[in-house]
């Protein structure tokens, strides 16, 4: 007969063992799910999924605490560049739910571009191999809306101000004056722009990098691909 204190111990041996096989098989999977976007597909893919969150109300707040502030310290690896606007409500880590080391952000008013900010883009997929750029444009944008008010006024806005109704004077034109469709048509310019780009231009026809386009809803949250 078996004595029953060793069929005990066999039972919690064996139980600590599947419980030790779960636990790292849950480690295993967390590790691969945390791993960083190599390909454009992959990075868009993890960036629509952030967004989702962010639409949902569920978002994560991934690499934000301490342990990531440590891990990035001395050396950083994002996986995307994001060029955006600098309107407050348009934050791209929390429109795509991401945090410390995951993203470059560029900010210019109305996502408008000239040698120095393309210069801020280029780094990334140049000199770590970022396989992404995301201009991002956005609903109700006052940098374009002033700009089509001046335009259409023939009214110079002050400062440096009328530097960028002059960057945006294209859009205008071909957008009729209507503010929306002014914000969409130059997120494509600049997208166009950006694919010619003389460091960018051989990595895309490499595979290893992707220039798109994107609309943010401030109503929503949402971020719909343009092109």
């Amino acid at each position: 007969m078996i004595n029953r204190r060793v069929l005990l111990r066999a039972g919690i041996v064996a139980g600590g063992l599947l419980a030790g096989a779960t636990t790292a098989g849950s480690a295993a999977s967390a590790r691969t799910a945390d791993q960083r976007p190599s390909t454009p597909d992959e990075a868009w893919a993890a960036l629509r999924e952030g967004n989702r969150r962010w639409v949902d109300g569920t978002t994560t707040h991934p690499h934000q605490d301490a342990a990531r502030r440590r891990e990035v310290a001395q050396k950083q690896d994002p996986y995307a560049v994001v060029f955006s606007c600098i309107d407050s409500r348009v934050a791209p880590e929390l429109v795509f739910d991401t945090g410390l080391g995951d993203l470059f952000v560029v900010r210019t008013a109305g996502q408008t571009i000239d040698p120095l900010v393309t210069g801020a883009a280029e780094y990334g997929p140049a000199e770590l191999g970022t396989p992404l750029v995301v201009v991002l444009g956005h609903q109700r944008c006052g940098a374009v809306t002033a700009a089509a008010e001046s335009l259409r006024k023939h009214k110079k806005l002050p400062g440096e101000l009328s530097t960028i109704a002059s960057s945006l004077r294209s859009a205008y034109t071909r957008s009729g004056g209507d503010v929306d469709k002014m914000i969409r048509v130059n997120t494509v310019d600049v997208v166009s722009r950006l694919k010619k780009d003389k460091l960018f231009a051989p990595r895309i026809a490499q595979g290893k990098l992707k220039v798109i386009g994107a609309y943010y809803s401030i109503d929503t949250g949402e971020v719909t691909r343009l092109v």
